[in-house]
């Protein structure tokens, strides 16, 4: 009995391995149409697909679009830090411009500023509190550089303050736009008949420094220039304050005051000059005004 059992499997092996040789032939020969079992197999297996080929296609959209998002976030903070780069060499770039140009006007001081016969310390400011930023200023020339307290303080356009604490290394300067009582500084029109007063004040508002004690009958107008007088003993003369800009009377309407705007940009200070007076002998004039 097993040996029948035997040679049935092995006759059944060997048909169906005669069928398999024999479909696998005809289907190998060229046709014009298939058979229907074939048409049923082919559109079964169509349809199959055609149901996991739509999500497959959308899950692989997904994961591309994800890619596609990933590449573009990458590229776009690249693009930010290029900008930014950018951003950091303009700035530097102006800012060296600037310190190009002011430099290029210490060497080409025009003399009608009163700064081209006097010896100078070049300068450049170093630190200036916001809280205070019309008042005072700090340059990083000091005792040891020959800077002495009272020393006058200007740019190439005119004139910005004095030098009011002197330290080691380095000094504070008082600008001309502080409000402190005593600051004042002797004044007069540069015009061929001059006109005398005092810059004692400054208008945070307009932005202008009040030339006073100017008598009534006295002839100001608009656009006459202001110089230092050099009568207090502390700015030499014929530094340029700045430009006449409006003139009224007083109250009492005994004087006159006229409202000067800085020739220097006394916002925007970064390289200065101090100016040594007794490098050269300065004969005092008679007028009004005398600097405290």
């Amino acid at each position: 009995m097993p040996q029948f059992f035997s040679n049935k499997r092995l006759i059944v092996l060997l048909v169906s391995i005669i069928i398999l040789v024999a479909l696998i032939g005809t289907s190998m020969k060229e046709r014009d149409a298939l058979t229907m079992p074939e048409q049923f197999f082919k559109d079964s297996v169509g349809w199959l697909q055609s149901i996991f080929y739509k999500p497959a296609n959308s899950v692989a959209g997904l994961f591309e679009s994800i890619g596609d998002m990933k590449d573009m976030y990458e590229e776009n903070e690249l693009l930010k830090s290029r900008l930014n780069e950018f951003v950091a060499v303009s700035e530097e770039l102006k800012t060296v411009k600037k310190e190009n140009e002011d430099l290029k006007s210490e060497l080409n001081i025009d003399s009608s500023t009163g700064l081209a016969s006097y010896q100078t310390f070049h300068a450049n400011m170093i630190a200036r509190s916001p809280d205070r930023w019309n008042d005072l200023l700090t340059i990083d020339k000091g005792k040891q550089d020959g800077v002495e307290a009272d020393m006058a303080v200007a740019t190439p356009d005119g004139l910005i303050g004095k030098v009011k604490n002197v330290q080691p290394f380095s000094s504070t300067v008082q600008l001309v736009s502080d409000v402190d009582r005593t600051n004042r500084i002797a004044a007069m029109t540069q015009e061929d008949k001059n006109v005398f007063g005092t810059i004692e004040g400054y208008d945070t508002e307009k932005e202008v420094l009040m030339f006073s004690k100017i008598p009534v009958d006295t002839k100001v107008k608009k656009g006459q220039t202001v110089i230092t007088a050099g009568n207090g003993g502390i700015f030499p003369r014929g530094i340029v304050i700045g430009e006449i800009v409006d003139v009224e009377t007083d109250n009492v309407g005994t004087t006159q005051t006229a409202y000067v705007k800085p020739a220097a940009d006394l916002y925007d200070i970064n390289n200065v000059m101090v100016i040594d007076r007794g490098a050269q002998d300065v004969t005092p004039d008679d007028g009004e005004g005398e600097e405290e």
